[in-house]
């Protein structure tokens, strides 16, 4: 897995998940189908893959997108998922209360047939100056970020063991 930290004055992190491994065999290979699926129900169903999220209500929903409003306790964020089919989903979450602007993109990258990645792409406004005590949390942000991000791609790869990100019959 590579990651590529991307200086800024806003905090952005960029890094990238391998899905198929073709030299490890113990690996079952996800097929683009399975993971666009896998990503499509991370934004419909997310408390499948945030197991601490209390409820996640979407609001609207369109072909390409939903506008949810995800419960944290007595802490509501509303946000809006855009969708790329096949390639890209798009997370954006307006500045509201004490809450800034953030986004995240996870992008499907095959720089061959079968050899899947995906790229995920974190940009918020917390400040990333270094030395500074943000920047130092912001450390903490970014191992997170990677750490919920190689989960995701695990639930992913669980869903699909089961059959659940198979095509419809």
């Amino acid at each position: 897995m590579a990651v590529l930290f991307c200086p800024d004055i806003d905090m952005k992190f960029t890094h990238l998940v391998e899905i198929n491994d073709p030299l490890n065999p113990l690996i079952d290979p996800l097929t683009r189908d399975q993971l666009w699926r896998g990503l499509m129900l991370r934004a419909s169903c997310p408390k499948l893959f945030v197991p601490w999220l209390d409820a996640c209500d979407i609001v609207h929903r369109s072909a390409d997108a939903v506008d949810r409003e995800l419960r944290y306790g007595d802490v509501v964020i509303r946000d809006h998922v855009t969708f790329l089919p096949q390639q890209q989903v798009q997370y954006h979450v307006p500045a509201q209360q004490d809450i800034p602007p953030s986004r995240l993109n996870m992008t499907i990258e095959e720089p061959q047939p079968g050899l899947l990645f995906v790229r995920f792409e974190y940009d918020d406004a917390s400040p990333d100056i270094a030395g500074t005590t943000e920047a130092f949390y912001n450390e903490f942000r970014r191992s997170a970020y990677q750490e919920s991000d190689i989960d995701t791609i695990r639930m992913i790869r669980q869903l699909s063991s089961e059959g659940r990100l198979d095509p419809p019959s």
